[in-house]
């Protein structure tokens, strides 16, 4: 194998919050041991500024670079580079294919300058060239190219918006780049067919445009990065997205299935949030989630996730929607359907299979409850309002500015109590954030606990009971540094096995 490596996962440094922007300056490794990302802010230009730094070549090294890149599209096997191959393999092909081209060429190249080289045909023929450091960041969320000559923005989940050094300055070395994130979809990308919508083998989901006809800068692409380990409960307290009494509510409520959905508007946190309560569904309980593009990831062996499929042609043959997925999951039996996203017909068949006793959780592009009950009650969803009543929790989550700070929060918890037949909605609101002082508040007056203890035939005072010894429990995860993906949910198991021995590990009376 090579004796040249490439470290795609470095050590993830903790990032300080800075009161103060003009102090920001920071630097971290994405690429090891070739690339770093430099954050900082730029006095001239007043702002903050994300650089990728990458080797630095010679102009003798970008010739050969040229030379080599050049001779290896002719003769590379597309087949080895695909994604189904393992990146030690990938790396071994492309470093000995290189070292022929070059004994075959005759070049003469310095082993250090190779290192430098070997990274940008590591970054052009397996990565995704000028936007691989970026992709390789744990703290991007978003990448979006608004056309050529401007430089490309990101969304940093520390310093939130932000602009790069990075940008294309060649129509068509950006209408190739293009190409190549359509090719990695699996989808097409022409002229005739300028829009493409797909994700990529890592998940992530990408939004791209061909041509000047719909945007004048030219082709353009946003991509939404895919979280590899989803934030568990702990993590959201630590951020303070949510209070303990919050989860413990949302862990009992999906212990006893009730029907939730998270709404929200764009980049409010609602799938985030949507993995972190998935922990709480009881673990022998069957899963089946329906999604546009894979964004969950579920710490579950029974767990059957589905994904939407495009049509190969203009008359969409093949497509499977989500309609046609979510009409099947109810023949599979499933304790609990989670819809990663509700826009149309397929809201009919959820709200039909809440109704017939199948627990659901979806989330839905709304800011309030009124404009959610709307949406599902005007065309083109159309419910009767009959329908609307098997929902029991909404979860309203917000993008918010607190200290001069962007972050996300759980504004309120609305129980839906009764849908009348105008369409009107009686409702309760036992959890709410108040945003003058950053604080959660609470009343003990849950009606889906009413509800709850008169189903499963428990008493109020007994509900009431364990909602506080979890809200304690989860204040003691978060004490005692609890945030692991496995380890949350391994203790979340342990107490569904032995609850008594569980309070008494954390000293919980």
């Amino acid at each position: 194998m090579t004796d040249i490596s490439i470290n795609l996962n470095p050590r993830v440094p903790a990032l300080p919050r800075f009161a103060d922007k003009t102090k920001i300056d920071v630097r971290y490794m994405v690429i090891a041991p070739y690339v770093s990302i430099h954050i900082y802010w730029d006095a001239k230009m007043r702002e903050v500024i994300y650089d990728v730094e990458e080797p630095l070549l010679s102009d003798d090294d970008k010739k050969d670079l040229d030379r080599i890149e050049q001779a290896m599209r002719e003769i590379v096997n597309i087949n080895m580079v695909g994604d189904d191959n393992s990146m030690e393999g990938l790396l071994d092909y492309i470093d000995k294919t290189a070292r022929l081209i070059i004994s075959e060429l005759g070049i003469s190249v310095e082993e250090e300058s190779y290192r430098k080289i070997f990274y940008y045909l590591y970054r052009n023929f397996i990565g995704l060239n000028e936007i691989e450091a970026m992709m390789q960041d744990y703290f991007i969320e978003d990448i979006e190219c608004n056309g050529m000559g401007d430089p490309i923005y990101i969304v940093h989940r520390v310093f939130r918006n932000i602009r790069t050094n990075v940008k294309f300055g060649d129509m068509d070395e950006l209408s190739n780049f293009v190409e190549k994130l359509a090719q990695k979809t699996g989808r097409y990308i022409s002229y005739a067919s300028p829009i493409l919508d797909g994700s990529l083998p890592d998940g992530s989901r990408v939004n791209a445009t061909y041509t000047q006809d719909i945007t004048s800068k030219g082709p353009t692409f946003t991509i939404r990065k895919f979280t590899k380990t989803p934030w568990t409960p702990t993590q959201l307290l630590g951020f303070h997205t949510l209070s303990p009494e919050m989860l413990a509510y949302f862990w009992i409520l999906l212990q006893y299935q009730s029907n939730m959905m998270i709404i929200g508007g764009t980049a409010s946190g609602k799938t985030t949030m949507l993995n972190a309560l998935a922990f709480f569904i009881p673990q022998e309980n069957r899963v089946v989630s329906i999604e546009d593009t894979r964004e969950l990831n579920l710490p579950r062996e029974n767990w059957l996730p589905s994904v939407v499929r495009g049509g190969v042609s203009e008359a969409g043959i093949g497509e499977v929607d989500m309609f046609s997925l979510l009409r099947s999951s109810f023949r599979q039996n499933p304790d609990y359907v989670i819809v990663g996203e509700v826009r149309g017909k397929e809201a009919s068949v959820l709200f039909q299979g809440m109704a017939s006793g199948h627990a659901s959780i979806s989330t839905m592009h709304a800011d309030s409850v009124d404009a959610i009950i709307r949406r599902l009650e005007t065309p083109p969803i159309s419910l009767s309002p009959m329908l609307v009543n098997g929902l029991d929790v909404m979860a309203i989550m917000t993008h918010a500015v607190v200290v001069g700070r962007e972050t996300r929060r759980m504004r309120e918890i609305v129980e839906v109590i009764r849908v009348q037949p105008d369409g009107t909605a009686l409702t309760n609101t036992p959890f709410a954030w108040n945003p003058a002082d950053d604080k959660f508040y609470f009343k003990n007056d849950s009606k889906i606990f009413d509800k709850i203890a008169n189903k499963v035939g428990i008493t109020r005072e007994s509900l009431q009971n364990e909602f506080e010894m979890r809200t304690k429990l989860l204040y003691a995860f978060f004490q005692n540094k609890i945030f692991g993906y496995e380890e949350v949910q391994r203790v979340i198991n342990e107490y569904s096995k032995d609850p008594k021995g569980v309070l008494r590990k954390y000293g919980i009376r």
